[in-house]
């Protein structure tokens, strides 16, 4: 009987050699660009870290006065900042890149007395950011990983509006915004709507401005995406909201979201449809809409561009595209108010901008 003899050709073990390997290239080169990112999800000690937070930010509010009247003695707060208690605007920046429009930003703050605003970063800390300057700086808070079509984005909103309710009492209204948003007037147009609309309704807080839609062609997918029907009891499909991203808040409705678990409970979960997950987008509209309707005005004051979304994105606006007419079209609403900031725009955009700042953004 004849023996087998195997080659031993150095070809041919490295032939033999990278098919061996070829598993190991593949989930360490390849798979990472190849399949989906891993999904995101809220840990328990994250939420048991946001919870003591909350639980600071509620008790300190319910012991401080609101910041309804436009004078107020000057006291000092338990941080041991001097507060005068006239209500101030929190921004809420929420971004996993540089503020690439920094620049446009400054120019919209140092229009008023820095005791008219606050300003709190939330930076995804897994990415490098250029260290803001300026009125920014020093401004980012403890933040924790982000991902779009996950909860993340929800508790890191949850995390700035808290940070904001406990760092100052005179914090009346909270805006959120993002590294790609840009203001549409100057400081001094937004303060005076915010806190004058309100003159004839003295008996009444501060109206929130965030978009609540009830019909949605997409509603029934967003409603399923953690599973058929895992959202009730809590909330029934006829109870589900959704609504732009951003939104401006007043403090009473701050104060809602973070004193908030059940809703969270259900909409904290991973979704297995992810291509219909956006709990951003549904999260605050489906809450507050529970909570209060009529103190919503159903409308963002953030203008976003729909008509040529691609994966979920809405349109990008490019240098060419940047003039005086732009700003003055993304201003105009279907509402009795215009749009206060608009996205998304590139960031190679800043120069365009910066150089009809102060003859068209900034002039009202």
């Amino acid at each position: 009987m004849p023996i087998l003899s195997y080659p031993s050709s150095p070809l041919i073990l490295t032939l033999l050699l990278l098919l061996l390997s070829f598993p190991i290239l593949f989930i360490f080169f390849l798979a990472p660009s190849l399949l989906p990112p891993r999904r995101l999800t809220i840990t328990t000690t994250d939420d048991l870290d946001d919870l003591s937070l909350f639980q600071k930010a509620i008790s300190l509010s319910q012991s401080s006065t609101p910041a309804k009247s436009h004078h107020r003695p000057s006291t000092k707060s338990r941080l041991g900042s001097t507060s005068t208690f006239r209500p101030k605007i929190a921004f809420l920046f929420l971004t996993n890149s540089d503020l690439y429009f920094l620049p446009l930003w400054h120019l919209f703050f140092n229009q008023t007395h820095p005791n008219l605003y606050n300003i709190y970063i939330h930076a995804d800390p897994s990415i490098p950011i250029t260290p803001p300057t300026g009125v920014f700086a020093d401004k980012i808070i403890p933040s924790k990983r982000t991902q779009r079509s996950s909860p993340t984005l929800v508790s890191a909103a949850r995390r700035l509006l808290a940070t904001a309710l406990l760092h100052d009492p005179a914090n009346a209204y909270f805006t959120l915004t993002s590294q790609h948003c840009i203001p549409l007037h100057s400081f001094n147009h937004l303060y005076k709507f915010l806190f004058n609309i309100r003159k004839l309704q003295k008996n009444l807080d501060y109206l929130s401005y965030i978009e609540i839609l009830s019909h949605s062609p997409i509603l029934w997918d967003r409603y399923n995406a953690r599973g058929e029907n895992v959202m009730t009891p809590e909330v029934g499909f006829d109870q589900f909201r959704v609504g732009s991203q951003f939104f401006t808040l007043s403090r009473t409705h701050a104060l809602k979201v973070i004193e908030d678990r059940r809703l969270w409970r259900k909409f904290k979960l991973p979704c297995i449809n992810v291509e219909s997950c956006y709990p951003e987008e549904h999260y605050f509209p489906t809450l507050l809409s529970m909570v209060d309707l009529e103190g919503c005005s159903k409308y963002t004051l953030t203008r976003v561009n729909w008509t040529d979304s691609v994966n979920g994105h809405p349109h990008t606006y490019h240098p060419p595209e940047v003039s005086s007419e732009l700003i003055h079209r993304l201003r105009e609403s279907n509402s009795s108010y215009s749009y206060m900031f608009a996205r998304k725009f590139s960031p190679d955009c800043l120069s365009p901008l910066m150089e009809i700042a102060n003859s068209v953004i900034f002039k009202d």
